[in-house]
């Protein structure tokens, strides 16, 4: 990761505009369809939620702007993504776990699988502090219509939150969150990345 001159970059007006705003955030919400995310993790014994992830990573990896994240108050533009989950561990609490996002689902997989249970049995944090993270967290046992992430003025990571998808006669649906530092991108880059997360969904194999 490299710390970027914002005045040099497409970032530079947003960089101006909204690092010192008092609430910088912005949060969007959409409704995606499942269906073909929840057939794919019965048939091939696959966690939801880290299918969930992956694709994630994969929408993300393909906006630019997912690798720049403004630091205390500097902007920093990192080689790699992350994507953050939060585990239920064995005190009865929670921790969080950054899973390094790989094109390859295997891999990715993998790392899900082995470092969500590390986090669950030893109960303490796995940040990568050298990617640029991307927050979830899956509220999966309850039916909420959206939420709004908290905004601490420490941490300006893009965050995503999701509970329960519902079940209709045809399909299956999923509404989430998706809260954003609008230095980080504008409105239409977060728009594209929630369109490129439903395509990355119904075309998983």
């Amino acid at each position: 990761m490299i710390e970027l001159n914002p005045q040099e970059t497409t970032r530079a007006y947003a960089f101006d505009m909204w690092m010192k705003a008092p609430m910088p955030m912005v949060t969007f919400f959409k409704t995606l369809d499942v269906s073909h995310l929840v057939k794919i993790s019965r048939k091939k014994h696959l966690k939801f939620n880290m299918l969930m992830c992956w694709c994630i990573g994969r929408a993300a990896s393909q906006v630019k702007e997912f690798y720049m994240l403004p630091v205390a108050d500097k902007l920093i533009r990192y080689d790699s993504i992350a994507v953050n989950t939060i585990v239920a561990n064995e005190n009865g609490e929670v921790s969080s776990c950054d899973i390094p996002f790989s094109d390859s689902l295997a891999t990715f997989n993998t790392d899900y699988l082995r470092l969500t249970r590390q986090v669950g049995r030893t109960c303490e944090n796995h940040d990568l502090t050298d990617c640029m993270v991307i927050g979830t967290s899956a509220l999966a046992q309850f039916d909420i219509d959206g939420a709004v992430g908290m905004y601490s003025g420490v941490f300006n990571n893009p965050f995503m939150i999701w509970g329960r998808y519902r079940k209709s006669l045809f399909k299956t649906i999923l509404t989430v969150s998706f809260q954003f530092h609008h230095t980080q991108m504008d409105g239409a880059h977060a728009a594209r990345f929630l369109s490129l997360l439903q395509e990355e969904i119904l075309m998983l194999m």
